[in-house]
Formats: structure tokens, sequence, C-alpha cells
């Protein structure tokens, strides 16, 4: 062999021997070798109390009817952001970024709306004599049967579950022998009103408001005063009254028809 092939070939192998095993950046057992390479941070978990507050941010967010429904929908995940992060429940956390906080709610919403239909049908199979937390168990398991994975957000459904996107439309039986028809919950959300009514609102002077309040409480008023004479009227002997009595009774009739 020629010798300056011989002294190239032994040149390739030092190199080769000398250089670093190659690094897999992905890998989260990646070590910082080099300036460039730097350990991939873990991804941290939501706890329960986070995911409470993520909830309470988005509700009291969206139930602003002049906020939630006229602004971006950046604009709106930076306001959930603000609340989550001033929260005193998460006092000493970490704070989440609304990107975070958004990627959650997409998991949080979807898994929740899935249990809402799973508690449904266990509703409808409820039997006699089972209590709720048997519905639950039955819950769990149409939703385990259904989707091959455990239902891991239960503290989540039961902060959603009143409001009137998660509600239940089913009641448990006890409830429905002792009620008869649907009666609507006291925990039941009041739907809040429209975006223009509450501008309407907010333009109305106090003044203004306190009079339209006046008048609404004189015009029961009336009402009432007007029924209590058409009653003692109604309650007289028709010969025994006035032409004048007879002509009030009938104008008060016709108003209240």
């Amino acid at each position: 062999m020629d010798p300056s092939s011989r002294n190239s070939h032994g040149f390739v192998n030092l190199l080769a021997s000398q250089s670093s095993p190659p690094i897999d950046i992905d890998s989260a057992e990646a070590h910082v070798t080099s300036p460039g390479l730097v350990k991939p941070a873990e991804r941290r978990k939501w706890s329960t109390k986070e995911d409470i507050v993520l909830i309470s941010a988005w509700l009291n967010t969206r139930k602003d009817p002049i906020v939630s429904n006229e602004q971006k929908l950046g604009s709106f995940w930076k306001r959930i952001e603000e609340y989550f992060n001033s929260s005193p429940h998460l006092f000493g956390s970490l704070p989440r970024e609304w990107s975070q906080c958004k990627q959650r709610w997409g998991r949080v919403n979807a898994e929740v709306c899935k249990f809402v239909g799973c508690h449904e049908s266990a509703l409808k199979e409820q039997a006699s004599g089972q209590t709720e937390n048997d519905v639950m168990k039955l819950a769990h398991d149409i939703f385990f049967n259904d989707y091959n994975v455990k239902f891991c957000l239960e503290h989540c459904w039961r902060e959603l579950r009143f409001d009137q996107k998660w509600r239940s439309h089913c009641q448990p039986k006890e409830k429905r022998k002792e009620s008869g028809p649907e009666v609507v919950s006291a925990e039941e959300e009041v739907r809040p009103p429209g975006v223009k009514a509450s501008k309407a609102a907010k333009r109305k002077k106090p003044n203004e408001a306190a009079y339209e309040q006046i008048q609404s409480i004189l015009a029961q008023k009336n009402t009432l005063s007007n029924k209590k004479i058409l009653d003692r009227l109604l309650a007289k002997n028709i010969e025994t009254l006035s032409d004048h009595e007879v002509a009030l009774k009938n104008k008060l009739i016709s108003e209240m028809l």
C-alpha cells in the first residue's frame, strides 16, 4: 500500500476514535454537552386546584355578556390568564400562559361533555334503591367501555354539572318520584341578559333607572287596588249598586281582561 494512503487512513481512524457519540436531542434524558444542547423541560401536570380555578375563570369571563361576546379570541383567553394567575388559591404556584389555559380547557371541555352523556345513560338505567354513588360508578364504567380509558376529571365535572351547557336533562329516580313534573333546581343557572340589554342598562342614567323602577311599583300597586275594588263590587248584590258603581265595575272588568 502506498505510504501516503496508509497515513491518510490512519488519520481518519484517529478522528473517528476521538469523536463523541451522537446525542438524541429529542430524548428526555439528553444531557448538556455543549452550549447548543439543553435538556428538554418536562411538561408540568395540571393539579386539581388549577383545574377548578381555570373553570371558574372560564365561567366568569364567559358570563360577562359584553366582554365575552365582543372581543377577539386572544383577548378572551388573555383575560382568563390574568384571572387564573391572580387567584389567591394558586399563591406560590408557577403562572400559566393563556395558550396553556386554552389547551387545558379544550381537554376538560371534551372529556366532561363525554362524561355528561355517560352520566345521563347511567341515570336512565338507575334501578330502584340505587344511590348517587351507584349511578356514578355505572357512569364511570360506561365511559371506560365507550372510550377505553378511565375518566380522571370528575372534579371538573362536579364544577360544571349545573351549568346550562353541561347540565343533565335526567333526574335520579328518587327525585322524579318526589317532584312529579320537572322542577327547576335552585342551583340551575339563570340565563344572563343579552348583549343589547346589558348595554342599554349601562347607558341608562341612575335617575332614569330609579324612575322606571318607581313607575313599575306604582303600576303594581294600582293593579292590586283596582282588583280589591272590583272584588268588593262583585260581592255586592247587583240590585243595590248605583249607576256609578255599575259603570266602575264594568270598566275594571274590561281593564282586567
